[in-house]
């Protein structure tokens, strides 16, 4: 097959890294196309994965418009000479409408029940949208659904095993009690008008009188009083620096999810609420999910609590629990780009249609 892989974001490379490489293994015809946003073109290259960007970030969601447009043409001019069997993408906007054009089968997978723009940019024009069985919604009978997340992608244990020397290259002890910490920038089309933390140095103070470091890493320009806890190692090490935390505290729900299939317990503070967070908390226990407007106090107390418990192996029972009821989502991918270049049909045995 000939396949087209769209990058936007940094997640998106974790997420299709690994079935990149699966699919290139059997023999299959790879092009990834990418978006400057972030770490995203950094990513590719520090994991060894050609590719070619077809436009620059955006700081503004006026100007996501123009670059998103631009990010599409450019990718319809090199589908139309690639002539893909499969594009496949994480929302998929530019995937599922080039796809449509080039008669190419289109793959979207996504998570987000609230980023509604992309969903009535992507889904009508997809062929398959795959989501997690806990995403709160009815796409209909293109919807393909998997008992799993999408940090299950890279962060499962057959797909990643944390390296301990992130700790001495970031200057810490295996002794130190660590917390991660993430603030986010608010400025994607679905977080407009949405909110975190009152205070984030209030967080700092706090943990850190509690005896924990804390190391931070921000979408937006910090007070001049917390850039000395910025996290500065590169950015494929924050997994390894995830795995070996005591706590997460943050904004970001991908940084929250990762933290947890880590085993590692999340305190989740934004006003939005999503399927995956929810269940992570609800079934889990390895989230602790704040959206109300006292979300910055609750939260706090909540992290406050873990640092100064200390209780690893709670955790670790809970991951267990998890990786027990959850799969290896890059099989999935691979599985389903296969399925839709085959156009055969799907196995039902880890993916079932949502019955709406």
């Amino acid at each position: 097959m000939r396949v087209i892989v769209t990058i936007q974001h940094p997640g998106h490379v974790h997420f299709f890294k690994h079935a990149i490489r699966e699919l290139q293994a059997q023999g299959h015809e790879l092009h990834v196309f990418a978006r400057e946003n972030e770490v995203t073109v950094e990513l590719l290259e520090r994991a060894g994965i050609d590719h070619e960007v077809l436009a620059g970030e955006s700081n503004s969601l006026f100007s996501l418009a123009a670059v998103q447009a631009t990010y599409e043409a450019r990718l319809l001019r090199r589908a139309r000479r690639i002539d893909p069997d499969v594009i496949t993408a994480i929302g998929g906007v530019a995937a599922a409408h080039v796809s449509s054009v080039v008669g190419a089968k289109s793959v979207v997978f996504y998570d987000t029940e609230h980023a509604t723009l992309i969903k009535k940019l992507a889904y009508p024009f997809a062929d398959v949208v795959c989501t997690p069985e806990c995403y709160r919604g009815d796409i209909g009978s293109k919807q393909l659904t998997y008992p799993g997340y999408h940090e299950l992608a890279y962060l499962h244990p057959d797909r990643f095993e944390p390296d301990p020397s992130v700790l001495d290259d970031a200057g810490l002890d295996p002794d130190d009690t660590i917390a991660v910490m993430r603030l986010s920038s608010w400025d994607s089309s679905h977080d407009v008008g949405q909110g975190g933390f009152d205070d984030p140095v209030d967080v700092v103070d706090r943990l850190e009188a509690a005896g924990a470091t804390v190391l931070l890493t921000s979408e937006v320009d910090l007070p001049a009083e917390l850039e000395p806890y910025r996290y500065t190692l590169a950015p494929d090490r924050m997994h390894d620096l995830l795995a070996f935390a005591d706590c997460f505290v943050g904004e970001g729900a991908t940084m929250a999810a990762e933290a947890a299939v880590l085993g590692t317990p999340a305190v989740y503070v934004n006003s939005l609420a999503l399927g995956y967070v929810t269940e992570l908390d609800d079934e889990y226990g390895l989230v602790f999910s704040y959206n109300d407007e006292d979300r910055h106090a609750r939260s706090l107390e909540q992290a406050l609590s873990i640092v100064e418990r200390d209780d690893p192996s709670t955790w670790q029972r809970r991951r267990d629990r998890l990786l027990a009821d959850r799969i290896d989502v890059t099989d999935v991918i691979v599985r389903e780009v296969e399925t839709a270049g085959s156009e055969t049909e799907p196995d039902q045995s880890t993916l079932a249609p949502n019955p709406g």
